[in-house]
């Protein structure tokens, strides 16, 4: 696949510190699609940078390899090499971090390397940026003696709310806010550096959100996720870790009620209290803060679902849990609990309830794991449940766009793992309506993007979710803030002797080598005790080698 030199330095830079070896929509994407042909190999994040004399020398070896002229050298045409990158320790005047060497080919036959050559000084104070377009076009132009130029610019913001941690719980702070939402601009003739992109540029909102943030308005609806995993888990391994009561009264007692008021309103003595069904968890809710204005609760929940809702946030040992169905298969064979159960409700407790409608019940033994997997099983259809009504009612998708997610064909834990999915896509549109304010049309998009690649691939937290807005749109989250990366790419030439210099600009290190013990703090730094902040200035030069 062809990459642009700056879709290699953003590969480079994230494998560097995510580890993550999965092509992640890299930034200079959309810059230009039939730029220069790099290799991107899988780096590993220990390997050895070396002198520039060391990389010089490995690129000459390169370089008179590909070389038909070297006659006495064996070269084996059939299987050309591929580009070749070498990290720099940038120990040079240059500041030099990586070398790089490609074949130019005119169908077989070589005809020459493009060479590269990426410097980087940093960390600098954003103030001392003193850049000028015009003087990287002349230098171009001296250096590669062309005069038809392109300049393209690209930058990327982040648009993810500033929050101050004196707002902060305690939790809150300790737990990684996997929140990345930014937006990456694209556009043609630059007119100054780090120009603010116009409203022609062409915008592509990005959204790579991990689920679990405390501050996610859909945070408690992870809980009980985590908790149907713990579930699911135990089943597989034969031990369950049961966590803290999160409630303020046992799931016993809660359970006691709950019977017991069903049966006083069929008795006629309680008048059936709608808000109960619709906020069955209120002695949990509160701990979880105002910043979190939390996901909207269905209104509907059947007694399967109430009972889930009782037991997940207050159950604290399996022989608790023995009780809590104790409780309802004694209501159920009395004929005391007549409660009504969503159609389609797959759960062995659901299918128990329609058979007390005809008086006949049968025996189920509470040993084993049947317990634990009585409740994984309507915690799954609760879950399912809540996602439906999210994405049908705010007309993000239908139940046939989703039937893949609701099959009951599937085991109990591929259902679990379908479940996890619907949680991912909820975390990425919800929080996306929360802090951009989306329009629905964009929602649809975006739902949808997620439904077709959860149906092809495994839960991945870390997949960045494309999506074209336009640039009006994003204007006021960009127009008064400075970007994470600015870059120009100013080139000349066609094919072959298509030539490039990038000057960028970017608020992280763009390799891993450069490190805070070789390169200084890269933090913000106080200066007569105002923070000023720091930034990367990153310089790529290519140029051709002809046989």
């Amino acid at each position: 696949m062809c990459k642009s030199l700056g879709e290699f330095l953003e590969q480079k830079r994230r494998s560097d510190y995510s580890g993550e070896s999965e092509n992640n929509a890299l930034e200079g994407q959309q810059v230009d699609d039939a730029s220069v042909s790099l290799a991107s190999p899988k780096e590993n994040p220990s390997a050895f940078a070396l002198p520039v004399s060391r990389a010089r020398q490995l690129i000459s070896f390169y370089t008179m390899s590909q070389n038909p002229n070297m006659s006495h050298l064996e070269r084996n045409e059939s299987a050309p090499l591929p580009p070749l990158w070498v990290r720099c320790d940038g120990s040079d005047p240059k500041q030099t971090i990586w070398m790089g060497a490609e074949p130019l080919r005119a169908g077989s036959n070589p005809e020459g390397i493009l060479l590269h050559s990426v410097t980087c000084v940093g960390p600098v104070p954003k103030k001392k940026i003193s850049a000028d377009l015009e003087k990287l076009k002349e230098n171009h132009r001296m250096r590669h003696h062309s005069s038809d130029l392109t300049i393209r610019g690209f930058a990327r913001y982040e648009f993810l709310e500033t929050t101050s941690l004196e707002s902060l719980s305690l939790e809150d702070t300790l737990t990684p806010l996997e929140r990345n939402i930014y937006a990456d601009f694209t556009w043609n003739n630059v007119t100054k550096i780090l120009q603010t992109p116009p409203l022609t540029s062409v915008a592509i909102l990005k959204v790579q959100m991990a689920s679990g943030s405390t501050l996610s308005s859909v945070y408690e609806l992870n809980r009980e996720l985590q908790f149907l995993l713990s579930l699911a888990e135990s089943l597989k391994t034969g031990t369950t870790d049961w966590p803290k009561r999160l409630g303020q009264k046992p799931a016993i007692e809660l359970v006691q009620k709950l019977l017991k008021d069903l049966k006083d309103e069929v008795d006629g003595l309680k008048i059936p209290n709608k808000n109960e069904s619709e906020s069955p968890q209120d002695n949990t809710t509160a701990a979880y803060g105002s910043m979190k204005a939390l996901f909207s609760r269905r209104g509907d929940l059947d007694f399967v679902e109430q009972l889930w809702s009782k037991i997940w946030a207050n159950i604290v040992s399996y022989e608790e849990l023995v009780t809590c169905f104790t409780l309802v298969m004694k209501s159920l064979q009395c004929g005391e609990l007549q409660a009504p159960v969503h159609q389609g409700s797959n759960s062995l407790l659901s299918k128990l309830i329609r058979q007390s409608y005809h008086g006949n019940v049968e025996t189920v033994s509470l040993s084993g794991d049947t317990p634990i997997r009585m409740l994984l099983e309507i915690g799954v259809d609760k879950l399912k449940r809540d996602y439906v009504s999210y994405f049908v009612g705010k007309e993000l998708a239908t139940r046939i766009h989703l039937e893949y997610f609701l099959s009951t064909s599937v085991e109990l834990q591929e259902q679990v793992h379908h479940v996890q999915k619907l949680h991912h896509m909820l975390e990425i549109v919800h929080n996306c309506v929360e802090l951009l304010k989306l329009e629905q049309e964009n929602l649809i998009f975006l739902t949808q993007s997620c439904i077709n690649y959860y149906k092809e691939k495994p839960l991945n937290e870390k997949h960045v979710f494309q999506l074209p807005v336009k640039t009006a749109f994003v204007k006021e989250f960009y127009q008064n803030a400075y970007p994470q990366v600015w870059r120009v790419e100013i080139s000349s030439g066609q094919g072959l002797k298509k030539v490039r210099t990038m000057w960028q600009f970017s608020t992280s290190p763009p390799a891993q080598q450069m490190n805070s013990s070789s390169f200084g703090l890269l933090d913000d730094t106080d200066v007569c005790g105002h923070k000023e902040e720091m930034c990367f200035i990153t310089m790529t030069d290519s140029c051709p080698v002809y046989f």
